[in-house]
């Protein structure tokens, strides 16, 4: 295997160059050689971290192998576009959860685009537009009238009619990735534009919309993160909430009031953060999750329970490492990363004529 290059995500206090490449080389030891990238050997797959830790990869410079990620997508999804929740880490990539839900399956428009922002391969862009093509109308299907989409399908066909707001504002980024694509190749999609538009709509002036997660970090952060709020209205959101779900010097809870941070939670807030132009405090909430490194394999333990002084659960998981490596990439200034998850050239859509 060769040496990652990872010059650019250095760190300090959260990596040097060794360490960086040490946790690419974690994240390749898992991938599997037709490109499937499960949360650990011997456990499942699911296609929104799969997706996140291929970002990954290509923010390291892997491209090849975020290729082959993107390509174990493109031969598994079903006849409608979708995908199921999880898949075997085996021979023949049993379906585990034959639910398909409408973040998982809108998730590879940021892989894609990702992946096109790093390379400048066109070739790749045309082949993967049918799948994110299929993708993004399945979901869309999944749409309600107020604007939020349902958060998954049964396996029998029955919507769930009950929206999710993490969901929904990860499916808002994938809708606005999904256009920039749709941009340059000069195939305009229209209805992708009044879809985002509702849905922005939806997750800015209408929680009664959405499922209440409230005591979920991800609730909080994810409208942000999604591109859903900016400005000061993502700023004060930040702060009504931080000293409920931050924890000085370990990380971000996961849900209140457990004592549990997770360090999946923690990168995606840092991101969130850098998008916002804190790029002081997202350092320090990756500064502060180092105690979930793992140094022998470079990857890092989900979750840490601080009552107990005990790391939970014992899993090693790529998406966790993955996370962590596309925030520093943010703050490393990877143009890639930046411009997806920057969000100030991804196309906006269209917002709804009234405001009601």
């Amino acid at each position: 295997m060769t040496t990652p290059r990872t010059e650019h995500l250095v760190l300090p206090g959260v990596l040097t160059a060794g360490q960086a490449a040490a946790t690419v080389r974690g994240i390749l030891a898992v991938q599997r050689e037709d490109g499937a990238i499960p949360w650990f050997r011997g456990h499942h797959l699911d296609p929104w971290d799969h997706t996140e830790a291929a970002m990954a990869l290509d923010a390291a410079g892997e491209h090849e192998a975020a290729e082959r990620a993107y390509d174990w997508l493109a031969r598994h999804q079903n006849e409608d576009g979708s995908w199921y929740a999880a898949y075997a880490d085996g021979a023949h990539d049993d379906v585990t959860d034959r639910a398909r839900e409408s973040n998982f399956v809108a998730y590879i428009a940021v892989g894609v685009w990702h992946h096109y922002l790093s390379t400048g391969d066109d070739t790749f862009l045309d082949r993967m537009w049918p799948t994110v093509h299929a993708a993004v109308e399945w979901v869309l299907r999944l749409q309600q009238p107020g604007g939020q989409i349902g958060w998954r399908r049964d396996d029998d066909g029955t919507p769930a009619e009950d929206a999710l707001l993490t969901g929904s504002s990860s499916v808002h980024h994938a809708l606005r990735c999904a256009l920039a694509i749709a941009e340059q190749r000069e195939e305009p999609q229209p209805d992708w534009e009044l879809a985002v538009g509702a849905l922005r709509h939806a997750i800015r002036l209408h929680p009664e919309r959405f499922l209440d997660k409230d005591r979920y970090s991800m609730d909080w952060y994810y409208p942000v993160l999604g591109g859903a709020l900016t400005g000061a209205e993502a700023k004060a959101r930040i702060e009504t909430d931080w000293d409920r779900f931050v924890v000085p010097g370990l990380g971000v809870r996961c849900v209140v009031p457990n004592p549990w941070v997770t360090g999946g939670e923690s990168c995606e807030l840092a991101l969130a953060l850098w998008a916002l132009g804190e790029s002081d405090r997202s350092l320090e909430i990756l500064q502060s999750i180092q105690h979930l490194r793992d140094p022998e394999s470079g990857l890092y333990w989900t979750g840490y329970v601080y009552d107990d002084d005990a790391v939970w659960p014992r899993e090693l998981t790529t998406w966790t490492a993955g996370s962590l490596l596309l925030a520093v990439a943010a703050l490393g200034g990877h143009e890639a990363t930046c411009a997806v998850f920057g969000g100030e050239y991804l196309p906006s859509g269209l917002d709804p004529d009234c405001c009601g």
